[in-house]
């Protein structure tokens, strides 16, 4: 039986959750157990905006009352880049969304959607959910840093920035779909392929630069990397490598495809006959622009409900869940721009 069809437990199944402790509360504010008493207490040489923020996150957590039952309530989030961006318009993330949380409320649960502005941390205190999925975590990710505080499960779209022994996450094999890429426009002419690298923390564009580079060393080509700004429309990083003789180009974020085809336009290079192009996305447009272009997809709707599943599996305690990655394959669909 598919996980997203599994019977949701009962409650007098699940664990009892144990009343907030003076630990609890020192671990989410990241200060000790003695400058939590202090300003519980109004004792010690605190600050008052240090006194305040523990009070006020004592509070919060419920500390000095037992717990809240659980809220059926899951979260989920992509923290690669803070400040205020959009995630939903890129589709990749707007499929991951859409399938998690189908799945969620197969199992019973609500899903909340939480913005990727990062600027205001204490609100990952204090966030009411049962468990939180985490997509694309950078190291040093404040947001999983807080949750890990105060116990929440997690798990995680892509490696986390910061793995820890015994944390869940979903993933492709990132190094062989590379692989698999590049070998692809080798086989049809390419020589100098350029790779438009991710420009986040998250190990996802890790995984793809260093498999590149490594790649590029055994065949003896040369590493020519550019890195992604979403706010290049015009392709203009693409031009000084393209003046250079570049002849493919693999774009590993979703704009990046609609980015080269407008620099290889200004350049007057036409692909395929001159210019490969292999681009990451889910977006269903590539399959209507001239020429259409070859996509890999991550698959990310099989991604987002094996990850719900392990999510609602960590939330209720129903079974041992096995540590690390569940591995999910990602696919080259190969059209007009990368033959010859």
């Amino acid at each position: 039986m598919p996980p997203e069809k599994r019977a949701a437990v009962p409650p007098e199944r699940r664990a009892a959750v144990p009343p907030v402790t003076i630990a609890d509360v020192a671990r989410a504010a990241e200060v000790s157990t003695a400058t939590v008493s202090h300003a519980l207490n109004g004792t010690g040489r605190l600050g008052e905006t240090t006194r305040r923020r523990v009070r006020e996150l004592a509070t919060a957590l419920g500390y000095g009352a037992p717990r809240t039952a659980p809220t059926r309530t899951l979260g989920v989030a992509v923290t690669t880049f803070p400040g205020p961006w959009n995630y939903t318009e890129i589709a990749y993330f707007s499929r991951a969304v859409t399938a998690a949380t189908a799945a969620a409320h197969a199992h019973g649960y609500a899903l909340t959607t939480l913005p990727a502005d990062r600027v205001a941390d204490a609100a990952w205190h204090t966030l009411a959910v049962d468990g939180m999925l985490v997509i694309d975590s950078p190291p040093g990710d404040p947001m999983v840093r807080a949750l890990r505080a105060r116990g929440v499960p997690l798990v995680f779209d892509g490696a986390p920035g910061d793995a820890r022994p015994g944390d869940h996450w979903v993933d492709n094999d990132h190094t062989a779909t590379a692989r698999e890429v590049l070998g692809h426009l080798r086989a049809a002419g390419a020589r100098r392929i350029v790779l438009q690298a991710g420009s986040g923390g998250e190990h996802y564009a890790r995984a793809i630069r260093a498999a590149y580079e490594e790649w590029c060393a055994e065949q003896g080509a040369p590493a020519l990397v550019v890195d992604f700004d979403r706010d290049d429309a015009a392709g203009h990083a693409f031009d000084g490598l393209l003046d250079a003789g570049a002849d493919a180009v693999y774009a590993v974020y979703d704009p990046g495809g609609h980015q080269l085809l407008a620099a290889a336009r200004r350049h007057g290079l036409r692909v395929p006959d001159e210019l490969l192009l292999v681009c990451a996305s889910e977006d269903p447009a590539y399959e209507r622009t001239d020429p259409p272009v070859t996509t890999v997809t991550l698959a990310p709707e099989r991604s987002a409900r094996e990850a719900v599943a392990l999510l609602v599996a960590l939330a209720e305690g129903t079974a041992a869940v096995p540590t690390g990655p569940v591995t999910v394959p990602a696919g080259l669909k190969v059209r007009a721009s990368s033959r010859r």
